[in-house]
């Protein structure tokens, strides 16, 4: 009997061994399916990276050069970042219907897929600015005030105390900003497009760019209506008491001049 019970197993061993199992499965997928997951991303990137090719030796390589390196009608591609080309395609920019001062914004020929596409495979063939994500551009619980702030020490030199744009030399100008989504306005912090300078985020934090982002469209949303009359680009009593000036008084010295010179001329006769 003694030695039955030697050999008789703890009530809790089954319970050990059940855990044991557990956790060798858990070992095992930890091991495994990340690994899987990994390689499952990496082959639809290299996909997307090989469609894209096919799509910029149509529409861009005869501009920016077959290896995106640029020729004399396009500046080179290396290392522009996704987000620059999901700004300029997704824009309708590029491509470009001729060349020009400044290439203008027109209706989109490429899908979001295709233009997701194109992005990956100049995103290869250098490190750039990446395509924000939705959380990133999202203006919710931004500072209104504070986005003014900092759009109007770095912004409204050319886009205009409300994103109404405005001319700049040799034939450029900053577009109108009334409209443009989100995602295109980062972009375009991110990358500087064309006369723009950039702002990365070691220079302007994505939090300050949501700040101008929900600045943006507050003064150009439906609650921000104009009351009415001329705008004067938004600057407020001083442009309006400019103008006034200006014309109102140069009306009251032309009327001035007017009325001299009949009153001269009614004596004489």
């Amino acid at each position: 009997m003694k030695k039955l019970s030697a050999r008789r197993r703890h009530p809790l061993a089954a319970v050990v061994v059940l855990l044991l199992a557990l956790a060798a499965t858990g070992g095992l997928y930890a091991a495994f399916a990340p690994a899987g997951k990994a390689q499952a991303e990496e082959t639809a990137q290299s996909l997307a990276i090989d469609e894209g090719k096919k799509l910029y030796t149509v529409g861009c390589a005869s501009c920016h050069g077959t290896g995106g390196q640029g020729t004399t009608d396009g500046p080179s591609l290396v290392g522009v970042g996704s987000a620059a080309v999901d700004f300029q395609v997704g824009t309708g920019r590029m491509p470009a219907q001729q060349p020009g001062a400044q290439v203008p914004k027109k209706k989109v020929i490429y899908t979001q897929a295709e233009i997701d596409q194109l992005a990956a495979y100049v995103a290869s063939l250098g490190a750039g600015p990446i395509t924000p994500t939705d959380k990133q551009v999202d203006p919710a619980g931004a500072d209104v005030a504070k986005g003014g702030e900092l759009f109007r020490n770095n912004c409204a030199q050319c886009h205009n105390f409300t994103g109404k744009g405005g001319a700049l030399t040799k034939g450029k100008y900053a577009p109108d900003l009334e409209g443009v989504s989100p995602k295109h306005i980062y972009e375009a912090m991110q990358t500087g497009p064309q006369s723009m300078p950039s702002f990365p985020d070691t220079t302007m934090p994505e939090q300050e760019k949501k700040d101008i982002i929900a600045y943006i469209q507050t003064v150009n949303g439906s609650e921000s209506a104009s009351p009415g009359g001329l705008s004067l680009g938004g600057l407020g009593p001083v442009s309006e008491g400019l103008f006034a000036w200006i014309f109102g008084l140069g009306a009251l010295v032309a009327v001035a001049i007017w009325v001299a010179a009949h009153t001269a001329k009614a004596k004489k006769s």
